[in-house]
């Protein structure tokens, strides 16, 4: 990345709203979001852009077979939307962040959905 770029890394929103019994978890995903608003200010000389996203429950194979039904029905009632996120949500956000559409973007963390929708 000698004439600049964009790197986002994945966070979670767990590193904005802490989970019971995840403390080790919720503290590396508000690591990555440090971690990603420090390289910008380091970085952006270099006009290498840094952001992270940190999606909320999203339909995966993990979330699939580690959480219960009525844990999935708990996470749709806390999004607006009434739904999960889908990998393809994760996938277009990113997308975004990478492209020059988002040319002064830099330092920042975006929720999937809203971090405030699951306190």
């Amino acid at each position: 990345m000698l004439s600049g770029g964009s790197v986002v890394n994945i966070s979670s929103v767990a590193a904005i709203t802490p989970l019971a019994s995840g403390s080790v978890y919720c503290a590396t995903k508000a690591a990555v979001d440090v971690l990603t608003r420090s390289l910008a200010q380091e970085l952006g000389p270099r006009k290498i852009r840094m952001n992270s996203l940190a999606p909320g429950m999203t339909n995966t194979e993990r979330a699939r077979a580690g959480g219960s039904d009525e844990f999935r029905k708990f996470g749709v009632s806390r999004t607006p939307l009434g739904r999960i996120g889908e990998p393809e949500d994760i996938a277009k956000a990113a997308v975004f962040l990478a492209s020059e559409e988002s040319h002064w973007i830099t330092g920042e963390s975006l929720s999937l959905p809203a971090a405030s929708d699951f306190s």
